[in-house]
């Protein structure tokens, strides 16, 4: 049967529908799915979430590093608390998120050019107004040309060329006549440590000011880097990473998600770093049957159907206790094979979807 026959077959076919099962759909995401996926509570939840209460109270940096092999939940972590957090801010402005992954560039400059461009011209409109009224307050600034441009968009914060042409200046854009003269600028940011000094500045002024409580530095996949540069780049990334640790002492909650290994060689390749890493999560794989139960029941019970009048008494005949212990078995047996610890969380929610698809195209073909 070629492609047109099975899609003919397919559509003639009654389909079985989820709601059957108590379910909105497939209970399980795949390897596709990633920022959707629900979160199964952890203990490590209540750690993040203590710290999180003291950086709202305080404002002193933290600097957590979620440690875990791939495929155990660090990205699910980090999109639990960044969608938990930002509920919160919906109520305590002034709080800002930046969620990078850490792409294939041999610089630290796609990094910090992101953080200026999360808090883009609203607030920069927002920080020359308060300068206006405040002029005192550019005493927080170390960067002469800093101080110039924000004296210069404090006369007139609601020019937008003005505003777009600073925001350009902070992005390392190359220097114009127009950002001499406007703004009154000498020096292009081209270098780390010029744009490290500029965002110090731009956190220390806005905090004095008011209009600046945090920002929130989720760096994904950190691991990638390794692998991808000479050792000499790598070690320059690290070295801003600690750089930008450093100079941000305060309003700073840096989450890093990194795979144990790498944490291991970044480490020795600049100890310098470790020491800001010691404040470690780590998430581990699914190590009992148990525990693979558990989280297989987690996402069956996320997913009831709301529209069923009386979801606990829907059959679940859609997945049995067997196939779960079945499916994990089979993983663990790899995972041993492959010296892994456990069963990474990924790769068992995917097989249990891939099996929960098979068993509905099975059903509503006997229909």
């Amino acid at each position: 049967m070629n492609l047109r026959d099975r899609l003919h077959s397919s559509q003639a076919t009654p389909r079985v529908s989820w709601g059957t099962y108590g379910v909105t759909g497939n209970p399980f995401p795949s390897t596709t799915q990633s920022r959707t996926n629900v979160h199964c509570p952890i203990p490590a939840d209540e750690y993040l979430e203590d710290r999180v209460v003291k950086f709202f109270e305080n404002h002193q940096s933290q600097v957590l590093a979620v440690v875990g092999t791939q495929g155990v939940g660090k990205t699910n972590f980090l999109n639990y608390i960044e969608n938990e957090v930002q509920d919160v801010c919906v109520d305590l402005k002034h709080h800002y998120f930046v969620r990078y992954i850490a792409d294939p560039e041999p610089s630290f400059d796609g990094l910090l050019r992101t953080i200026f461009q999360e808090l883009g011209l609203d607030h920069l409109a927002t920080l020359a107004k308060q300068v206006a009224n405040h002029p005192a307050k550019l005493d927080c600034a170390r960067s002469y040309d800093f101080r110039s441009a924000l004296a210069r968009l404090s006369e007139d914060p609601e020019d937008n060329d003005l505003l777009s042409a600073c925001l350009d200046w902070l992005l390392g854009s190359r220097l114009s006549d127009y950002h001499r003269s406007r703004l009154q600028v000498s020096f292009r940011l081209d270098t780390v440590e010029s744009r490290m000094t500029v965002l110090r500045d731009y956190v220390a002024v806005s905090a004095d000011l008011g209009i600046l409580g945090g920002i929130f530095l989720l760096l994904d996949e950190l691991e990638k880097r390794d692998g991808l540069f000479a050792p000499s780049s790598v070690v320059r990334y690290l070295s801003a990473l600690r750089v930008i640790i450093d100079a941000l002492s305060n309003h700073l909650f840096l989450i890093i998600a990194v795979t144990p290994d790498a944490i291991l060689r970044y480490s020795s390749a600049l100890p310098a770093l470790r020491s800001r890493l010691e404040d470690q999560i780590k998430l581990s794989p699914l190590m009992s049957m148990d525990e693979g139960l558990r989280l297989a029941e987690f996402y069956v019970k996320e997913s009831r159907d709301a529209s069923v009048p009386d979801a606990d008494s829907v059959p679940r005949g859609l997945l049995r206790r067997s196939d779960v212990e079945s499916v994990f078995e089979l993983l663990a047996g790899r995972a041993k094979s492959r010296g892994d610890s456990g069963v990474r969380q990924r790769e068992f929610l995917h097989s249990l979807h891939m099996l929960v698809e098979e068993k509905i195209v099975k059903l509503s073909q006997l229909r």
